[in-house]
C-alpha cells in the first residue's frame, strides 16, 4: 500500500513550492454582491428614455455607431426611422434595450444580439437574427431564408412568412413564423422549439439532432431522420402561453399542431481517437 503520509520525490525537487508568474485566472466573489447578469462593458439605460433618428442619409456603421452612443448615453427605447433595407444593421447589441425599425431591413439584421428586445414594422432579408443569444425579436411582416440561423436563446418571432433553412443549425431558443416556412426549415437542428403555424416546406428537420418542431399546417414531407411524435397537455400548455405573449394563436388550437422530433438514428458516433484510427487504417 501506497505511503500516503509520507514525502514524495516531487516535494524535494520543489515542485510544491513553485510561484508561477502571469494572471491568475481565479476570480472571487463577494456574497454580498447581488446577482449581475449583464456583460461588463454594457450601458446603464432607462427603459423609459426615448430617442429616435432618421437613418435615411446614413450609412450602415454611422446607424449601429449611432444606437451605441445613444445606449451610452442612458436611452433604453430607440426609435430608427427610414431604414430603407439597409444591411446588417442593429448587430452585435449586447444590452438591455427596446429597438424598434419603423421600415424594412436587409441581410443581417440584429445578428449576434444578447438581451435587447428588438421590433421591425416591416420585413427582412436573409438570416435575420442569427446566433442570437437572448432577448426578443419580433418581425411584423415577411422574413427571408435562414431566419434565425444558429440561434441559441431568446424568442425570435416572424408573424408572416419566411423562406428556406429556417432555424437552420439552430442551438436553442425559440422561433416562432405566422405563416408558411419554405424547405429545409430545421435543418441540422440541435436544441430548442420551432413553431410553425402555417405550411412547412419540403425536407423539414432534414438531418436534425435534438430539439422539437411543431406545425399547424401541411407538411410537403420530412427530411432524413425526422419523425411524427405526440404533444403531451404540458407543452400544449406551454405553446398557447408562448403563443399568446406574442399575440399568436394555433390555427386549430395548440393541441393540433403536428409535432416533429429527431429518430436518432443519426446517433452515431466514433469512439476511435485519431490515434487509433490511424493504426485500424
Amino acid at each position: 500500500m501506497a505511503n500516503l503520509g509520507g514525502q514524495h520525490k516531487s516535494h524535494d525537487m520543489g515542485l510544491h513550492q513553485e510561484q508561477l508568474s502571469g494572471r491568475t485566472q481565479q476570480i472571487f466573489f463577494s456574497p454580498e454582491e447581488s446577482d449581475n447578469f449583464v456583460y461588463p462593458e454594457s450601458f446603464e439605460v432607462d427603459f423609459a428614455n426615448r430617442a429616435e433618428f432618421d437613418a435615411g442619409e446614413m450609412t450602415i456603421g454611422q446607424v449601429n455607431l449611432k444606437i451605441r452612443e445613444l445606449m451610452q448615453a442612458g436611452h433604453g427605447h430607440i426609435v430608427i426611422k427610414n431604414p430603407l433595407a439597409k444591411h446588417s444593421l442593429g448587430v452585435g447589441i449586447l444590452n438591455r434595450l427596446n429597438l424598434e425599425f419603423e421600415g424594412s431591413l436587409g441581410y443581417f439584421g440584429c445578428g449576434l444580439i444578447d438581451g435587447p428586445n428588438v421590433r421591425v414594422h416591416g420585413r427582412v432579408g436573409w438570416s435575420f437574427g442569427e446566433n442570437m443569444m437572448a432577448g426578443t425579436a419580433v418581425v411584423e411582416k415577411n422574413a427571408g431564408s435562414t431566419f434565425g440561423a444558429a440561434i441559441r436563446g431568446g424568442d425570435l418571432v416572424c408573424k408572416g412568412d419566411v423562406g428556406s433553412r429556417t432555424g437552420i443549425d439552430q442551438k436553442g431558443g425559440t422561433i416562432i413564423v405566422g405563416g408558411r416556412s419554405g424547405a429545409f426549415s430545421g435543418f441540422m437542428m440541435q436544441r430548442g422549439r420551432m413553431i410553425i403555424l402555417g405550411d412547412a416546406g419540403i425536407n423539414l428537420g432534414d438531418s436534425m439532432y435534438d430539439g422539437t418542431i411543431y406545425v399547424g399546417g401541411k407538411i410537403d414531407s420530412l427530411g432524413v431522420d425526422a419523425v411524427p411524435a405526440e404533444i403531451t397537455d404540458l407543452e400544449a400548455d406551454w405553446l398557447e402561453r408562448k403563443l399568446s405573449a406574442h399575440g399568436l394563436k394555433a390555427p386549430n388550437g395548440a393541441k393540433n399542431l403536428q409535432k416533429i422530433v429527431a429518430g436518432k438514428k443519426l446517433w452515431n458516433y466514433d469512439n476511435l481517437e485519431p490515434t487509433e484510427k490511424k493504426i485500424v487504417l
